[in-house]
C-alpha cells in the first residue's frame, strides 16, 4: 500500500485518488501513470498483488511443505480505474478560485456560432444535427439549416419536438457544457479571440437540449448545478473534466469535490471523445412551411417590426430572417449588438 499523508488526497465515498494533486502531492513511485482505486490496492501497473508480494515480512522462503497454508480468505472485490478516465483526469486539473467576471461580456468568445469548421453551416445548426434524430433539412442550404426534429433531451429525458421559428426555435437550445462565462472566471481570459472562439464552438462542449432546463442552469458549474436525470450525471460530468483538459481551464475545489462525488458511484466513466466536424446532410430536404413568428401589435404605417420573442443569437441576420427574427434597431433592441450593421443606418438584420 502507497503510504502517503492523508491531507494531500482528496477522498471521497470510497473514492481514493492516487494521483497528483494541485497541492504537488505525489506517491512514492511518482513517475508511474495516474490510477485509482475503490478499496483495496494495486501495484502502478494495476496488477493484481501476486502470492510472492503476499509472503509476510522476515520470511525467508515459502512455507514448509510440512505445514499445509490455510486456504486464503476470500479479498474484497477492487475495481481498478485506470488513467485516461473522468476520475484520474479530474485530478490532474489545476485547483483555483475563481478570478473576478471583469471584462466578461460573450463578444469576447467572438462571432456567436461561427463556422469554425469551415464546412459552411453555423455551429448551431451543426450539432442540431448532430443531436435531433430524425430532422428535416430546408431546401437551398446545402443540408446546413435545420427545420425540424425530435431532440432526446440529456438532461430530462423528455421528447421534445423542434420546430424552426421565433415562438419555436426556444425549445431546444445549444448548451454550452462548460459556460463561457465559467470559462473567463477561471482561465480563458488570458486566451486570445480565435482560442475562445474555438472553445465557444467546439462540438465536445456543445449539447442540444431542452430550452427551459438549460435557462435554469444558467453558468453554473457543477458543484452549482447537475442535470435533474441522475442517469446522465457521470457522463455530464465526464464531458465538464474533458473540456476543461482540453483546453487547460482549472476547477475551484468546490467544484472538484463535486464532481467527484458524482464518479464515485461510476469511476469507471470514460472521458468522451473529441468530436470532429459535423457532416453537412443527414435529413430529409424540403421546402418546409413558412416559420412560425409570434403575432406582432399593430404599429405605425411604415414602422417595422420585431418579433416579442428572444432572439437566440444565431450566427448571421440570414439565418435570423430565415427564423422570423428581425430587424433590430439601435438604441431599441439589445439583439443590435449582435449582428453587424454594415451601412450604419442603425438597422440590423432587415428583412
Amino acid at each position: 500500500m502507497i503510504r502517503r499523508p492523508d491531507s494531500c488526497w482528496p477522498a471521497f465515498a470510497g473514492l481514493v485518488l492516487l494521483v497528483a494533486t494541485t497541492s504537488g502531492c505525489m506517491p512514492a513511485n511518482a513517475d508511474s501513470p495516474a490510477f485509482s482505486t475503490l478499496t483495496g490496492s494495486v501495484d502502478p501497473e494495476g496488477r493484481q498483488p501476486t502470492a510472492a508480494s503476499a509472503v509476510p515480512a522476515g520470511t525467508t522462503g515459502p512455507a514448509s511443505t510440512t505445514s499445509p497454508e490455510p486456504a486464503p480468505r476470500p479479498s474484497a472485490p477492487t475495481t481498478t480505474v485506470r488513467p485516461g478516465t473522468a476520475v484520474t483526469t479530474l485530478a490532474v486539473l489545476r485547483v483555483k478560485g475563481r478570478a473576478p467576471m471583469t471584462g466578461y461580456d460573450r463578444g469576447e468568445f467572438g462571432q456567436a456560432w461561427a463556422d469554425t469548421d469551415r464546412n459552411g453551416c453555423d455551429t448551431r445548426n451543426d450539432i442540431l444535427r448532430r443531436d435531433l434524430a430524425p430532422f428535416t433539412l430546408k431546401a437551398g442550404t446545402n443540408g446546413c439549416l435545420v427545420l425540424t426534429g425530435t431532440l432526446l433531451d440529456p438532461y430530462t429525458g423528455k421528447k421534445i419536438g423542434f420546430v424552426r421559428g421565433s415562438g419555436t426555435s426556444s425549445a431546444v437550445q445549444v448548451d454550452h457544457v462548460v459556460a463561457l462565462s465559467d470559462a473567463w472566471q477561471k482561465g480563458a481570459q488570458q486566451w486570445s479571440t480565435a482560442r475562445r472562439t474555438a472553445f465557444a464552438n467546439d462540438p465536445l462542449n456543445l449539447l442540444a437540449v431542452d430550452g427551459p432546463t438549460n435557462a435554469r442552469k444558467g453558468d453554473g458549474d457543477a458543484a452549482t448545478w447537475l442535470p435533474p436525470r441522475k442517469a446522465v450525471r457521470c457522463s455530464y460530468v465526464a464531458r465538464q473534466v474533458a473540456v476543461k483538459h482540453r483546453y487547460g481551464l482549472w476547477v475551484t475545489a468546490a467544484e472538484r469535490d463535486a464532481v467527484i462525488r458524482v464518479l464515485s458511484s461510476c469511476p469507471g466513466q470514460a472521458l468522451p471523445r473529441a468530436s470532429a466536424s459535423v457532416p453537412l446532410g443527414g435529413g430529409r430536404v424540403t421546402t418546409g412551411p413558412a416559420p412560425t413568428r409570434a403575432a406582432a401589435s399593430p404599429t405605425p404605417s411604415g414602422t417595422k417590426t420585431r418579433s416579442s420573442e428572444t432572439d437566440p443569437r444565431f450566427g448571421t441576420c440570414r439565418e435570423a430572417n430565415a427564423a422570423g427574427y428581425g430587424p433590430y434597431r439601435r438604441g431599441a433592441d439589445p439583439e443590435y449588438d449582435w449582428y453587424q450593421d454594415r451601412d450604419d443606418d442603425g438597422l440590423v438584420c432587415e428583412r
